[in-house]
């Protein structure tokens, strides 16, 4: 089958041919988006919560593209490709940046190999960390390479670094954002030089409250002051480290532990997924336990045991192996769920 691709520098819907249905959502969207309502219907991913769909106002979207794309540089007649689900936040604004800017829009459907068939290069595409894991012998063909959706692990930006002699014009940043702030409201570089803070774009506006969660003032993106349960050190009013959700946090034994901070750690030496958790526990309140993803193997627990902590109570009292980590539909891992099968196995 052809990739198809959308010149929205000539659009006519009704010439194109809507294949998949991924083609023809994309097209439901392009009607959505064309139609006299001010407004386009979004649903959260559910990676914090509950799923939920909710009205964005068009003009905002509008600014929120105008900002990635005056980022990136990206120009009129640039090629970009599209390969998220488009009921989210992350595949409406590759569409709708592609409407702002005039680009050349090829459709992909989402999978974990999204690239696999792409032969020519690519100005601009959005990934999952998955996704990327999966298209590493085709990265060369990306110019700006953004990565959203869940958090880059250390492992992966060891690959990416260590496939560099192949990727000579390629720039790949990670993204900071939620749906209210319509996809990503800074990005951090990771390739060709790793960044350690993400960079805020014009307009925005960060602090923290007492808890020393993120607060976001976009006025642009959304007329309310955004408050999140994401745990930041700022650096400067442009510039803020992610430590942790404020929700994910263990209490073990009175001792506070930031487990992406561990997974981050653990990472860098362990190629699998790796997820921190809390149980339930007597004497501890909660207990830290890690979850490998994959076969259970003594190789990997030997190299954990290798893993220098820098708080004796950062090292996991269990260690365990499960087939496959619950994520939700656009990739992220579901802690809410993995901790309902951990605590249903305990159970039984």
């Amino acid at each position: 089958m052809e990739i198809m691709l959308i010149d929205f520098n000539n659009l006519n819907i009704n010439k194109l041919s809507f294949e998949t249905e991924f083609e023809k959502k994309i097209k439901t969207f392009l009607e959505e988006w064309f139609s006299d309502s001010e407004t386009v219907k979004v649903q959260t991913s559910g990676s914090t919560g509950v799923p939920k769909v909710f009205d964005i106002e068009k003009n905002k979207m509008i600014n929120s593209s105008e900002m990635t794309c005056d980022f990136l540089g990206l120009k009129e007649g640039d090629k970009a490709l599209v390969c998220l689900p488009v009921e989210y936040i992350s595949g409406k604004m590759m569409v709708v940046r592609s409407i702002i800017r005039k680009l050349k829009l090829i459709i992909v459907d989402p999978s974990t190999k999204p690239i696999e068939n792409l032969e020519s290069e690519v100005d601009f595409c959005a990934m999952t960390p998955l996704q990327v894991e999966n298209s590493l012998d085709k990265l060369y063909l990306m110019k700006n390479l953004i990565i959203g959706g869940a958090s880059v692990s250390e492992n992966l930006k060891k690959i990416i670094l260590n496939n560099s002699q192949n990727l000579q014009s390629t720039r790949i940043f990670e993204t900071y954002g939620m749906s209210e702030t319509l996809s990503h409201i800074g990005l951090k570089k990771i390739f060709p030089h790793a960044e350690n803070y993400f960079t805020v774009f014009e307009n925005v506006d960060i602090s923290k409250d007492e808890r020393g969660c993120l607060k976001i003032f976009a006025p642009n993106l959304n007329s309310e002051v955004l408050q999140t349960n994401d745990l930041v050190e700022i650096k400067n009013e442009k510039q803020f480290k992610f430590l942790g959700r404020i929700d994910n946090v263990i209490n073990s034994g009175g001792a506070k532990i930031f487990p992406e901070e561990l997974e981050a750690l653990v990472k860098k030496e362990i190629p699998n997924e790796v997820v921190f958790l809390g149980i339930d526990d007597e004497s501890l309140g909660q207990k830290l336990i890690a979850v490998i993803e994959g076969e259970k193997s003594k190789d990997l627990v030997d190299k954990f045991s290798d893993i220098s902590f820098e708080k004796n109570f950062h090292k996991p009292k269990k260690i365990i192996f499960i087939e496959k980590i619950p994520r939700t539909p656009n990739g992220k891992v579901s802690r809410l769920n993995l901790l309902k099968i951990i605590n249903e196995k305990r159970d039984n």
